[in-house]
């Protein structure tokens, strides 16, 4: 399993904010940290999100709902779950149009980690890892 590091998230948000506009910075540094080291959560020596969708989804959620930047949260949250996810042998096959819609719902309370999990799972090829 590979996993993005605090500073691959930080080179996708200064794309997201150079490219699309808005005003760089980070909030929150800790948030951030919890944010990346999220999809890595274990308990009792167990994972805690078991595949890489559940696993994508707990970074999204957590740089969306965590804000740690200040702007460009869902931009940067939706560019590291699709990194995330390629890294990982999987591709999302899903409209942008979708994405963004997701991603304002997540933001907005209107779905949750689970049912995020079914949009990008099922629409996403198999692993090669899970």
């Amino acid at each position: 399993m590979k996993y993005l590091s605090l500073e691959e998230i930080l080179i996708l948000h200064e794309y997201q904010i150079e490219t699309y506009g808005g005003k760089a910075g980070i909030n929150d540094i800790r948030m951030l940290e919890s944010s990346v080291l999220r999809p890595q959560t274990t308990f009792d020596g167990k994972d805690l999100y078991e595949d890489i969708y559940e696993k994508a989804v707990a970074m999204l959620f957590s740089l969306i709902k965590n804000h740690p930047f200040v702007d460009g949260n869902k931009r940067t949250a939706l560019h590291a779950t699709i990194t995330f996810l390629e890294l990982n042998g999987s591709v999302v096959n899903i409209a942008d149009k979708k994405l963004v819609r997701m991603c304002l719902d997540i933001s907005n309370n209107l779905i949750d980690e689970k049912r995020a999990v079914e949009i990008i799972k099922g629409n996403s090829v198999s692993p090669k890892y899970s």
